[in-house]
């Protein structure tokens, strides 16, 4: 090694270098699909630009006023943008998309895009940049904007003009068609990536995690905007900044509220938020006459996994578990994780006469099955398959009708199905026992663990 070799690069120059892009971690599938939703974006740019026709003195004061109020939007709300981006679970709807709807409704292409172009910078300047969003992360989404944009303005070219200048039906049916293309361009190119980028994970659970009813709110307002400033004066749209500052400040306090509720490590519900909610959901079955089932589950000889694998491995497994449990219950029951290898989970609204011997047991089983058919990919020790769980479930109001009593009585079947051989389901009372036709090796060999 020479002398000039032994010398480190300059941070500068490190950012720089192709080996630490960290666009070299998207997967191919995903990378693939955001080359061609570029390359898509520049295509059309093209031919907007073939198309070109120059602007009016009314057009460029409208796209400057746009780009101007959308930077001080983003000024005023720096730091809870920035909060906001670093807690969200998926993906992340930030509400410059007033000022970029509005574009789509008020502007030819062209300069609507310039007006995504020059809030999109901005926004990456002052915000992602910030918040360690990759750039060919933020730039994949200002090409998915550009499309968003084109698309609602397709819609208003598209439909026939009407004569007056009183806002009336038909205007209102054009804004909304606007508004359902961008939203169902920008959400499906954004949902699509997310999947092809995370295999297995579910759509409807992505949408929901990326705020769908708030991009419509912001989506909405923007439409107001374009209706006051194509029928008043452009001025106006400064009124739009302060309801979207206390839209954004509520949001903030609601992520807040969800992160507090949520397990770091597996995304599920924490302990106290676990019980909270499951409380409420045992008085709403009480109210309704209905029963509420609670299953904890535990991974056998998890403890060999770690001493095996390490625990970074561990940390995997029990996300793949926890996956495993919001992909087998339903939307409105509840998954959490008590600490270590144990998870809990409450059924609610179930009949009272098939909870144990029926919808609870159905459900442990399938968790059983697929968590034994687990291969996980770790990100230090290669695959880790051979797991198995054991499960203990009660019911109200056959075991209770509050929370401890259901988790004493969940425990104590669990405490059975441990000693009882493992990888396997039991109820109390013992005549309502579920078990599997089999009861499987150990993992990793062992005969001893947890």
């Amino acid at each position: 090694m020479t002398s000039q070799q032994a010398v480190p690069r300059p941070a500068s120059r490190r950012r720089w270098a192709p080996s630490s892009w960290s666009i070299r971690t998207v997967p191919a599938r995903a990378l693939v699909f955001v080359l061609l939703v570029e390359a898509a974006t520049v295509a059309l740019l093209v031919l907007d630009a073939v198309h070109w026709r120059a602007p009016t003195s009314d057009q460029l004061v409208v796209t400057g006023l746009l780009v101007l109020v959308a930077a001080a939007h983003t000024e005023l709300s720096l730091n809870a943008e920035r909060l906001r981006r670093r807690i969200a679970e998926t993906r992340f709807v930030n509400m410059t998309s007033v000022w970029t709807f509005a574009a789509a409704l008020l502007l030819p292409p062209l300069p609507a895009t310039a007006v995504v172009a020059g809030v999109y910078l901005h926004l990456y300047l002052r915000v992602s940049r910030e918040a360690g969003v990759p750039p060919h992360r933020h730039l994949f989404s200002t090409a998915t904007m550009v499309l968003a944009v084109h698309a609602a303005a397709g819609v208003r070219l598209l439909a026939p003009d009407r004569a007056g200048t009183a806002f009336s039906p038909h205007d209102a049916g054009v804004v909304l068609g606007a508004l359902l293309a961008f939203t169902l361009v920008n959400t499906l190119l954004i949902v699509s990536v997310l999947r092809l980028a995370r295999p297995g994970s579910r759509f409807l659970r992505i949408l929901l995690g990326g705020e769908i009813l708030l991009e419509l709110a912001t989506l909405s307002l923007g439409g107001l905007v374009a209706v006051i400033v194509g029928n008043t004066t452009p001025w106006l749209v400064l009124l739009a900044i302060l309801p979207l500052l206390v839209l954004e400040q509520t949001t903030l306090v609601r992520q807040l509220e969800a992160q507090a509720d949520t397990d770091a490590k597996t995304g599920l519900l924490n302990p106290v938020a676990w019980r909270r909610r499951t409380r409420q959901m045992l008085e709403r079955s009480r109210r309704t006459g209905r029963a509420t089932a609670v299953l904890i589950l535990d991974l056998d000889h998890f403890k060999a996994v770690n001493d095996r694998h390490g625990h970074l491995a561990g940390d995997d497994v029990l996300q793949a578990v926890a996956r495993v449990l919001t992909e087998e219950v339903r939307d409105h029951d509840l998954a959490g994780r008590f600490g270590g290898e144990e998870f809990v989970v409450a059924l609610g609204g179930l009949r009272p006469d098939d909870v144990v011997s029926g919808r609870a047991c159905d459900v442990a089983e399938r968790i059983r099955r697929r968590v034994g058919s687990l291969a996980v990919d770790t990100r230090t020790a290669g695959r880790v398959s051979a797991l198995s769980v054991s499960v203990g479930v009660a019911a109200s109001p056959d075991h209770g009708d509050d929370v401890d009593a259901l988790l004493a009585a969940a425990d104590t079947a669990l405490y059975e199905a441990k000693h009882g051989g493992r990888n396997r389901i039991r109820v109390r009372p013992a005549e309502h026992r579920a078990e599997p036709a089999e009861t499987a090796t150990p993992p990793l060999g062992l005969r001893f663990g947890t």
